[in-house]
């Protein structure tokens, strides 16, 4: 083989050296050196609701396509064990410089197998996955702000203890909350996390909705604020710019909506949209949740994702950092499906099987049976915003409170998060469907104030319809403004048409009482009078009524 020397004699190479340099630096100075870079990879989830076991229904699945029929391809994913195999497995891709976070609602509205437990086993799983920091989502506070700080750090629960027969440490990981102060400005938990990468720093700013007062029960949070969004991190930067910090990533439980697949963007809307753009430009990537929809986003110059819900993708997020500088200059980000055709991780298999025979004595006993399947609102296959499940729970609580004078009962659909499949069921698929543990509250409302409900189920783009009990209906009409969509000479109480001036018995669940979904008029609801559990008031109907067939979908009439 002949040398390189031999092939290209070497004082012409040196010289042509020479005169690149001198070209290239016209004061002879030696070639500076390309900019070294850092890569790193956040791993994030969101909202995922304690959902330890595999969700068993469609929730459990994630649309990746069409066949050529036009009927959805889908691919089932989730669970915990999965998802920290998945994790582990994008971890190894990036070694040293990875970080898990979660944009919030780890826990609340959670299955059974974590409930019960207070959401111990979702903080145990995670800790044993690696996760890092999560930023605050709303459902954190189903339980209150003591208990919350009793997720972080540990110990047994006040009242039931610590039901497995071991000690609760608490979180290994971070929970961050910078929107969220008590009523002397003190802030809950934690503005921002910084986390260094070969000497690069990158901070993680957590927060939850401002909006969170409306949608969790008010005794959970009361003496708390909650700040802007786009405020909050933007009154943070220049401290971090102080600090050396010029990389930031948000964690912000709330989100918008796109019709593209898992991993596109497609006429994204809804709240992170504003929230995003009035964002200082240092922000480099904003992590989000709240809406369980899945996105990969570009908006006003920062990436922006979703990873859905339940623990059925990870986003991978990565980031290319300046050394020198600490600036992201470059970001790309993929959501990637956490499949189930893998092994799990046999530590975390183990834990949630541990507490799934706890809970299993509880969560089997059969309440009743269903002929069908009862599925949640579906404007797809219902039109008119009600469902059999949602019609379902609805009759449920209207019965339940007809010793409070009830005569008609209404159900939010958002408080609807499971299907009741047909055949036996349990206490645990009941408690999967309303996992709150609301209680019910029957108020009077005059028939103007009825009337008012019912147009509150409209807020801009945003479509809440109640699902009414058995025995009461309406007309609305899709294409009317805001505030004009129901005809009030329209709303029949069992045939008889709904007085304006006249005094109703009205029924629903705690958390619509104190105005949650922003259904403003429930609190000025007169005559307040507590009932039942919500679940307890489905066994009671599933019990006297089994086996039970879907009621039908024809109670509020839909016109264009």
């Amino acid at each position: 083989m002949r040398s390189i020397s031999t092939r290209f004699p070497l004082q012409p190479l040196l010289l042509a050296a020479a005169l690149l340099l001198s070209c290239a630096h016209p004061g002879g100075g030696p070639a500076r050196a390309r900019p070294r870079t850092v890569s790193v990879q956040v791993l994030a989830l969101n909202d995922f609701h304690g959902h330890l076991a595999p969700p068993s229904d469609t929730s459990g699945e994630i649309r990746t396509g069409s066949n050529p029929d036009g009927s959805p391809v889908r691919v089932k994913t989730g669970g915990m064990s999965h998802l920290a195999h998945h994790l582990a497995r994008l971890r190894a891709l990036e070694p040293r410089n990875t970080l898990i976070v979660s944009a919030g609602d780890l826990i609340g509205a959670s299955p059974l197998v974590s409930a019960l437990f207070h959401d111990e086993p979702t903080i145990e799983a995670m800790n044993l996955a690696g996760l890092a920091l999560n930023g605050v989502g709303n459902h954190e506070f189903d339980e209150g702000a003591a208990e919350l700080r009793r997720m972080q750090s540990g110990g047994c629960h006040p009242v039931d203890g610590c039901q497995d027969g071991t000690p609760f440490e608490g979180a290994r990981f971070q929970f961050l909350a910078a929107n969220v102060t008590d009523a002397q400005g003190a802030p809950l938990f934690p503005a921002h996390a910084v986390r260094e990468f070969d000497g690069v720093k990158v901070a993680f700013i957590g927060m939850t909705l401002e909006g969170t007062p409306e949608i969790v029960d008010a005794a959970g949070i009361r003496g708390l604020q909650f700040r802007d969004e786009a405020e909050t991190v933007n009154a943070l930067v220049p401290g971090l710019r102080k600090q050396g910090v010029r990389a930031i990533v948000v964690l912000l439980h709330e989100g918008g909506v796109q019709t593209g697949t898992y991993d596109g963007c497609e006429g994204i809307s809804g709240p992170i949209v504003d929230i995003v753009r009035r964002m200082d430009a240092e922000v480099d990537a904003v992590i989000t949740g709240h809406t369980h929809q899945p996105y990969n986003c570009v908006i006003a110059g920062k990436r922006v994702t979703s990873a859905a819900s339940y623990g059925r993708l990870i986003t991978d997020l990565d980031l290319v950092l300046d050394a020198a500088t600490g600036d992201v200059v470059e970001s790309t980000a993929r959501n990637v499906l956490v499949t189930r055709d893998t092994e799990g991780v046999p530590e975390v298999q183990a834990l949630v099987e541990r507490y799934d025979a706890l809970a299993a004595p509880r969560r089997n006993r059969v309440l009743g049976q269903v002929t069908e399947t009862l599925r949640p609102p579906d404007p797809q296959r219902w039109p008119s915003g009600e469902s059999p499940l949602g019609n379902t729970l609805a009759d449920s609580q209207l019965a339940a409170t007809k010793d409070a004078g009830a005569q008609v009962a209404f159900m939010n659909p958002g408080g609807i998060r499971a299907d009741l499949e047909a055949g036996d069921v349990t206490y645990g698929e009941a408690f999967d469907v309303q996992p709150f543990g609301n209680t019910l509250v029957t108020m009077t409302l005059t028939g103007a104030q009825l009337h008012t409900l019912l147009e509150q189920q409209w807020e801009g783009s945003l479509v809440r319809v109640l699902q009414p009990s058995r025995g009461f209906g309406y007309t609305w009409k899709a294409s009317a403004p805001v505030g004009q969509k129901v005809d009030p000479a329209s709303l029949r109480l069992h045939g008889a048409p709904v007085d304006p001036a006249g005094r109703y018995r009205v029924t629903v669940n705690s958390f619509l009482a104190q105005g949650g979904d922003n259904f403003r008029v429930l609190p000025t609801g007169t005559e307040r009078r507590g009932g039942p559990l919500d679940l307890d008031a489905l066994e009671a109907w599933l019990k006297a009524r089994s086996p039970l067939s879907p009621p039908g979908t024809n109670r509020l009439q839909r016109v264009e």
